[in-house]
């Protein structure tokens, strides 16, 4: 049995009713300006988005944007798009492979750093239009999102390495950027977003790139603005601005300085927070674009990932690299499959819910919603798990979501003892429900040490 060394609670008030501590908005240029909360809470609710990262690159096997002038010279890169034509691409099987992984939202690369439009765009010949297959995927993939059931989100890069008034090179691109223009790269980036959002209405813009020098904060904020104009609801990442979750420290605390709605750690899973919306966005391979025979990840390793980013209070935006004939892989589409069916049995754990009251170990995560609290058991580790519970707050009944297995709980004032049976629910992850006398979010946050 494991023993308790050190137990501290935080008080609830600060948790209760969920994301509300941190504002998060406009920056400091506009304070009061802020993504409305109902939008915010039913994005954290889907917990589980497809990410699409595709274009021309595909057709060599190299990373999207970053290969250009590195692995794959530049005139070369920037002419693949005359090769382009997925002939094989159906968005009605993409968004079913998502809709089958039990994923709620899809986010496209509707541009990456090399510049290149997924979409027909009237500011550039750059685009899918110019390309053999010629049709509109953006146009499609949103529409049968619409059909499905599922949120439609684009990302676009602020980073265009390819467009003259850009101001970085990047690849030992030989342009000058003295002859490059911000002002007028601006202006292109706010035409092409507005086009994107009054022709495909996506729920979210997930930006990228804005790490720059010639990108600023100021920039940051006046765009995030536009945004709002446009659309009231639309939910922005905090990459519009400089201030990057996945590049800064991890216990880092998020400020109200930079604008954008939530935070975004980039392959790997984020710190527990309940104060501030994050998504953890990771690859379901090794590399973003498509690469032929990539190592995958185990179904294991996919599922404790969702389950431990849910756990921490986050989202998980995994990351699929279709082929160049418009197919997403065989075995991609098969593993996504089996997160769903781990879903149908489990998904009550993790859609809507928040993040604890206990953090995460590596043995155990817990959710909650309603009078519910969920224990994600990660590995056979323990027989026995002795957790501190707060006072006034008594079990009513526990059990397997499996329906079938069967799990002991004693409980006195101070702690509660979970019996694990030898064989459990499921390989990889099985979840105990506690059925409680209370809402589990007038719980606070459990800390404790040294098991």
């Amino acid at each position: 049995m494991n023993t308790l060394k050190s137990i501290v609670l935080i008080t609830a008030s600060l948790f209760i009713g969920g994301l509300s501590a941190q504002n998060m908005g406009g920056g400091e240029a506009n304070p009061h300006l802020e993504s409305p909360k109902s939008a915010i809470e039913h994005f954290m609710d889907m917990r589980f988005g497809m990410f699409i990262h595709w274009g021309p690159v595909s057709l060599r096997g190299e990373e999207i944007g970053w290969s250009r002038g590195k692995q794959i010279p530049i005139t070369e890169y920037d002419n693949l798009y005359k090769e382009f034509n997925p002939a094989l691409f159906d968005a009605k099987k993409w968004v079913k492979t998502a809709k089958d992984a039990g994923m709620k939202y899809i986010v496209l690369t509707t541009k990456h750093h090399d510049g290149f439009c997924l979409w027909d765009s009237k500011y550039t010949k750059y685009d899918m239009a110019s390309t053999p297959y010629a049709k509109d995927v953006v146009k499609q993939l949103a529409n049968e999102c619409k059909k499905q059931g599922l949120l439609f989100g684009v990302y676009y890069s602020i980073a265009d390495w390819k467009h003259e008034h850009y101001a970085t090179r990047y690849g030992n691109d030989p342009r000058p950027k003295e002859t490059s223009n911000m002002t007028i790269y601006f202006q292109y980036m706010k035409d092409q977003l507005k086009e994107l959002i009054d022709n495909y209405d996506p729920f979210l813009i997930w930006f990228d790139g804005g790490w720059e020098d010639a990108y600023t904060h100021e920039m940051g904020m006046e765009l995030y603005a536009y945004l709002r104009s446009l659309k009231k609801d639309i939910i922005v990442n905090d990459r519009i601005d400089k201030e990057i979750e996945a590049m800064t420290k991890k216990d880092q605390p998020r400020s109200n300085k930079y604008a954008g709605d939530y935070l975004t750690p980039e392959q790997r899973i984020g710190e527990f927070n309940i104060e501030n919306p994050w998504e953890t966005c990771m690859t379901i391979a090794k590399q973003w674009a498509w690469k032929p025979n990539d190592k995958m990840k185990s179904l294991k390793e996919s599922i404790l990932t969702l389950i431990k980013t849910a756990g921490g209070g986050g989202n998980l935006l995994y990351n699929v690299g279709p082929m160049p004939d418009g197919r997403i892989e065989q075995r991609q589409i098969d593993r996504l499959k089996e997160m769903g069916n781990w879903l149908k049995i489990n998904g009550e754990a993790v859609y809507g819910t928040d993040g604890g009251p206990f953090l995460p170990t590596d043995y155990m995560v817990s959710t909650r919603k309603g009078k519910k609290i969920y224990i994600h058991l990660l590995n056979k580790q323990h027989q026995t798990i002795k957790l501190p519970f707060q006072k006034g707050v008594k079990i009513k009944k526990a059990y397997f979501l499996d329906g079938k297995s069967k799990v002991t709980v004693n409980q006195n004032k101070n702690h509660i003892t979970l019996a694990i049976p030898q064989e459990l629910p499921d390989p990889i992850a099985s979840v105990i429900v506690l059925e409680l006398n209370k809402p589990a979010n007038e719980i606070g946050i459990i800390h404790r040490t040294n098991y």
